[in-house]
């Protein structure tokens, strides 16, 4: 056999779709179609009252309930979800990060009550809380007892569920957050390094296990558009990863020193205009992630379309895993050792890169470590997207369909009555209300009660391990609600940096200039600098476009009040009073624009507040009519890439109801 050939072809990736929406009845059936179609591996969405801790019936969850993955609440909805599906041979992955405790402990419930030992249970908890501080604002407990949590969830996986991956370092994300490939690297790998100390510092695993703990460390990263700089960017994780391991940790096992990872590919990229171009925006980077031997993802799971629109239907999502499906059984990808090897450009751009991050996670570590340096990564991030978004703005970086070739006929991919998404059935949050009150009429309340008072009682004591007491408060029948309120009243409250304020002023660029001139005329007119009140309502922590918006205001001269995430709408309301805003801007990109954003222009007119509201996220055509029924000056959604140009119709609002004001 020659050597460019290899002996056998590799075994396909673990191939999975990222699903689960409304219960657990009907996510069970959606994963036993998928299944049915080839799936290999399991990936759960959770809805984000589940992922942020509250139950359906908690006033945060209002409109969220189900609508961005599944909802549960206690172990009757994990045993419906896995209904039918064995969990000794399924490989589950669970998109879960700060009740990942929780949900593990209901796994682990489900799996027992089952006749499955823990220890034959395979599968991932992403659990990296550091990149919610970053990015995706699904935190619920301050930075040390979170990675207290992540800790306790490594020591208890190696010691008892050894083919358990506890945590899942997060890039992808980082990179949705406007993250440069040196950025994506290095507050990635520092944050691997965080969570290795901590889980040293415990002292919970022996140290002859330590390389376990090395070789569970897996990692969840992002492959954008540039496919060439994505595969050098793969190779140097692998090649720090493993250097980290040798140097700072003395493993030596090659193949605990693996660096381990799946991925989901780009959707930042994903366009609302011409989605069509979505399709090979996905195969162009699930190739990103499959090319290189030497740095395959060991699982894979592909966005769908339409996601720039909203919700993918089964068929969208049967599509991606189509695409996974072709590359692995008809191409002959695997068939090959590294195709790079030896590459002169490879080779150049990994060093480059290399160089980079090992610089940058200098910089982190002078910060202290991942966990301290948050402010300041938070505010790079902010800066970085800036850029992007400019870049955009001003054509240097082409995105095609939206800013440049944007001729195009009408897509018959939207054409149908549902626009080409999914919609939630809306009495889903009910009927999850209802169930709730009714598991815990029904279930032993003194058994649960002391299962909660030994869970704070574990939680209070910093030495002892939370998965005992977390995994008996599961059996007892607690919900996802009272476990986490146990944590809250224990660690205390904590909300996470904007990255606003850090983040530096821009370099100056001609197109804000007129949009500085006009914000200083109305200012002018109204007697006073115009004030915006930027404001994310309900449990959405996607948080990349408020920020850029708030900057962008700060940017063209106007006075910017923006408090970060999971506000309600009363908050909001109150806020603008307080402040004496001019206009409200909210950012909602979990389809509870429909509850949430009417209520809050329905409580300033309570308060005879009369200044527009604007709205920003992903809201399909029929909802941003409804809301400007309902009193909304402006929708703008993933098309509206031109934030000047948005800036400049809000000076207008502005100015328009100053006039009237004054006419009246």
């Amino acid at each position: 056999m020659s050597d460019h050939r290899l002996p056998q072809p590799d075994r396909p990736w673990v191939m999975r779709t990222y699903a689960g929406h409304s219960d657990a009845r009907r996510s069970n059936e959606l994963y036993r179609k998928n299944l049915a179609k080839g799936q290999t591996g399991l990936s759960v969405a959770f809805d984000l009252p589940t992922q942020t801790g509250y139950d359906p019936d908690h006033v945060l969850a209002r409109g969220e309930v189900g609508k961005v993955g599944v909802s549960v609440a206690h172990k009757g909805d994990m045993h419906q979800l896995f209904d039918g599906i064995p969990l000794d041979e399924m490989n589950t992955s669970m998109t879960i990060n700060a009740t990942a405790a929780w949900l593990l402990g209901l796994y682990v419930t489900v799996a027992e009550e089952n006749g499955v030992d823990r220890s034959q249970l395979k599968g991932t908890t992403q659990n990296d809380i550091i990149k919610e501080y970053l990015s995706r604002g699904t935190y619920a407990f301050p930075p040390e007892p979170s990675m207290r949590l992540i800790a306790d969830m490594v020591a208890f996986t190696v010691n008892e569920v050894p083919s358990w991956n506890p945590t899942n370092i997060c890039s992808y994300h980082l990179q949705e957050a406007g993250a440069t490939p040196v950025q994506e690297i290095a507050y990635a790998l520092s944050t691997g390094i965080a969570v290795l100390d901590e889980v040293k510092a415990r002292g919970q695993v022996a140290d002859e296990d330590f390389p376990k703990v090395f070789g569970r460390i897996s990692f969840f990263v992002n492959a954008g558009i540039r496919l060439v700089e994505e595969i050098a960017k793969l190779r140097t994780m692998s090649a720090l990863w493993q250097e980290i391991g040798r140097e700072r940790y003395g493993v030596t096992d090659e193949k605990m020193l693996r660096f381990r990872y799946g991925v989901q590919v780009n959707s930042l990229g994903l366009t609302e205009a011409q989605p069509e171009n979505n399709i090979q925006r996905i195969v162009l980077e699930a190739l990103a992630v499959t090319l290189s031997r030497d740095a395959r993802a060991r699982a894979i799971q592909l966005p769908a379309w339409n996601e720039a629109m909203g919700l993918p239907r089964p068929w969208d999502q049967q599509w991606s895993l189509r695409i996974q499906q072709v590359l692995a059984n008809e191409t002959d990808l695997l068939e090959y050792p590294d195709i790079f090897e030896g590459s002169v450009v490879m080779d150049g751009l990994v060093a480059e890169l290399t160089e980079g991050a090992r610089a940058e996670m200098a910089v982190v570590e002078e910060h202290g470590g991942a966990v301290n340096a948050v402010p300041y990564m938070k505010a790079r991030l902010v800066e970085s997207h800036r850029e992007r978004v400019a870049r955009i703005e001003a054509g240097e970086q082409k995105v095609i369909g939206q800013n440049s070739f944007t001729e195009t006929e009408d897509s018959p991919l939207t054409a149908g009555a549902d626009g080409g998404i999914l919609t939630p059935d809306p009495e889903v949050e009910r009927e999850r209300v209802e169930a709730l009150a009714e598991w815990k009429a029904e279930r032993d309340e003194d058994a649960v009660q002391a299962a909660l008072a030994n869970l704070a009682k574990a939680a209070a004591d910093d030495s002892v391990n939370i998965m005992p007491a977390t995994i008996a408060a599961a059996k007892a029948g607690a919900t996802t609600g009272e476990w986490s309120h146990t944590m809250r009243e224990v660690f205390g409250p904590y909300r996470a940096p904007t990255g606003v304020d850090g983040a530096s002023a821009p370099g100056e660029r001609e197109q804000m200039e007129e949009i500085r001139r006009r914000v200083d005329e109305t200012s002018e007119k109204i007697g006073h600098r115009i004030k915006i009140l930027v404001g994310k309502p309900g449990l959405d922590g996607h948080s990349n476009g408020a920020e850029q918006v708030a900057l962008r205001a700060r940017d063209v001269g106007m006075e910017v009040i923006y408090q970060g995430i999971r506000l309600t709408p009363e908050e909001i309301a109150e806020s603008a009073v307080q402040e004496d805003v001019d206009v409200v801007g909210l950012s909602i990109l979990s389809g509870s624009h429909l509850e949430l954003i009417p209520e809050v222009v329905r409580l300033l007119r309570e308060e005879n507040l009369d200044m527009p509201v604007v709205v920003g996220g992903i809201i399909p055509v029929a909802d941003a009519e409804r809301l400007r029924e309902a009193g909304v000056a402006g929708v703008y959604t993933p098309k509206d890439f031109d934030v000047n140009r948005i800036m400049g119709e809000i000076v207008e609002l502005v100015g328009q109801r100053a006039g009237a004001g004054a006419a009246a």
